[in-house]
């Protein structure tokens, strides 16, 4: 016999994020001159554990997948506001595995910094943003999750204070961040004036009507008399929405903030933005796009609206193409990295690019981008905690200051190869099968362009990243360098991404099984 859980335990990973961070704040309250940097960053990471293993515990339990195919149900809360199905607890799992890493690192990066307590809370508190957004189901609490998720994020990009770098990428990000918030909340206020409704299911009903809708005691139906969805309204508000998406994911135009944040940020702050943040960008885009807006209706039912599909084409080919080229040209790793980044959200974006003009192959294509989303988190975490490790060392940002680095750090500098080399998409990691199935998703609806972009930034970006190995491994050391530590946490963290990065070459069918399940639940 099945039991289902309660509605509200089906946040239980959210909890343990949320739990974590006020304890923090407990423990800070307590004893607020503390700089026991050990019991910080243990509650930050078992919290984080636990948070992964409740979602984990549920996504191979059947949370998400209805009763009547043997699964636990899907729990909802606040009138189906909240919905934990397998996507949600799918992108628990990135964010959980990603904060884990980032808390396990910032043991020895924050060693010697004030305000730690303060740190390790933020960080919670914003995967506790990401996990939430993953869950939310309508308009208005998935822009309540991304402002949690939005707020501490500029404290921690400002987090070193006599840093001037620092300090100016915070201040541009949340210039940047509040222009943004401001469109994405115009455009979903336009939505709501157009259907009448927030939650994703009740917008899609009333594009499929083509009349406004209400929600009656959880209900969404039309009224008598409803008058019909203004396509102008509409059309605009899903441009504004996609303008949205396209800042928070770091996409090409709205790409600018993210290498000035990630350079001036704690570097283990960058893995953590690149990585968690995105992947809760494109949790939005997708609940957003495959639900609410649903495309063959938008152009074949009694409205005709906005193609979103050909406007994800070109911000997909643009970001792919930017990210590379100009993460190509840069002389600084980290910088080299955040332009990468850019160009991965390309990558993934293929996930809403790579279908017919009817919708078909949406649930593949985006199967696709949440695979590579999951092995994304752990081998780009992984390469900018490498950073963080050089910036502990001493090591300058240039490529040439990791000359020779190979010989004194060899277990490190093996780590960031794997890392490098799985971005780039050869068969070393989980990204080769990643890119592939991306590739497949644009050839199987015969979206060529995309496959060629795919192909032609795949090849360059191994041309950027190969500068790196070779400097560690191939030159000479152009100075004297001394390392006189190799610190624990920092090297626990590189060195488990880089395990979970090669594992996830033969496990990736089962990522791959478990992203395309999410989705037909969806």
């Amino acid at each position: 016999m099945v039991h289902q859980l309660p509605s509200w335990a089906g946040l239980a990973p959210v909890f343990a994020l949320a739990g974590s961070a006020l304890l923090l704040l407990l423990a800070d309250s307590v004893d607020p001159d503390t700089t026991n940097t050990g019991v910080l960053s243990g509650i930050s990471v078992i919290g984080s554990l636990t948070s992964l293993g409740l979602a984990v515990w549920f996504i191979v339990g059947g949370t998400g997948i209805p009763q009547s195919q043997g699964g636990q149900g899907t729990p909802t809360l606040f009138n189906s506001q909240l919905i934990v199905d397998q996507m949600a607890l799918f992108f628990m799992i990135i964010v959980a595995s990603v904060t884990a890493l980032v808390a396990l690192a910032s043991y020895d990066y924050l060693e010697g910094h004030s305000y730690q307590a303060e740190f390790y809370s933020l960080v919670l508190l914003a995967a506790t943003g990401m996990s939430l957004l993953s869950a939310a189901n309508s308009l208005t609490t998935a822009f309540i999750a991304l402002e949690l998720v939005s707020l501490p994020s500029y404290a921690l990009v400002a987090f070193l204070k006599k840093n001037r770098g620092s300090v100016e990428a915070g201040l541009k990000y949340f210039l940047i961040g509040a222009v943004s918030s401001a469109i994405l909340a115009y455009g979903i206020s336009l939505v709501y004036a157009a259907t009448g409704v927030f939650r994703f299911d009740g917008v899609a009903a009333a594009i499929d009507s083509g009349v406004v809708q209400t929600v009656v005691d959880g209900t969404v139906q039309a009224q008598s008399g409803s008058p019909e969805i203004p396509m102008s309204i509409l059309g605009v508000g899903i441009l504004m929405i996609i303008g949205g998406v396209a800042f928070k994911t770091a996409s090409v135009p709205f790409h600018f903030w993210a290498p000035e944040a990630y350079e001036g940020a704690p570097a283990p702050i960058s893995a953590f933005l690149s990585s968690a943040s995105k992947a809760a960008g494109f949790v939005l885009a997708f609940r957003a796009f495959a639900v609410a807006f649903p495309i063959e209706s938008l152009i074949g039912g009694p409205i005709q609206a906005l193609n979103w599909v050909v406007a994800f084409q070109i911000l997909a080919i643009a970001t792919m193409f930017v990210g590379n080229f100009a993460a190509a040209t840069q002389e600084t790793v980290k910088r080299m990295m955040a332009y990468s980044s850019v160009g991965h959200a390309g990558y993934v974006l293929i996930g809403l690019a790579a279908l017919s003009s009817t919708g078909e192959g949406l649930s593949f294509s985006m199967s696709a981008g949440m695979a590579h989303l999951l092995v994304y988190g752990f081998m780009n975490t992984g390469a900018f905690l490498f950073i963080a490790l050089a910036e502990y060392w001493g090591v300058g940002r240039r490529f040439e200051d990791y000359n020779g680095l190979g010989k004194q750090a060899p277990l490190a500098c093996g780590a960031m190869t794997v890392f490098l080399f799985s971005l780039a998409g050869l068969p070393i990691g989980g990204g080769f099968f990643s890119k592939f199935y991306l590739l497949e998703a644009t050839v199987n609806v015969g979206a060529y362009s995309l496959a060629v972009a795919l192909i032609v930034n795949s090849a360059l970006s191994l041309f950027y990243y190969s500068r790196v190995v070779k400097a560690m491994w191939i030159e000479e050391p152009t100075g004297d360098r001394s390392i006189e530590s190799y610190p624990t946490g920092l090297y626990t963290a590189i060195v488990a991404a880089a395990v979970v990065t090669v594992l996830l070459l033969p496990g990736f069918p089962a990522v791959s099984d478990l992203a395309t399940q999410a989705v037909s639940f969806l």
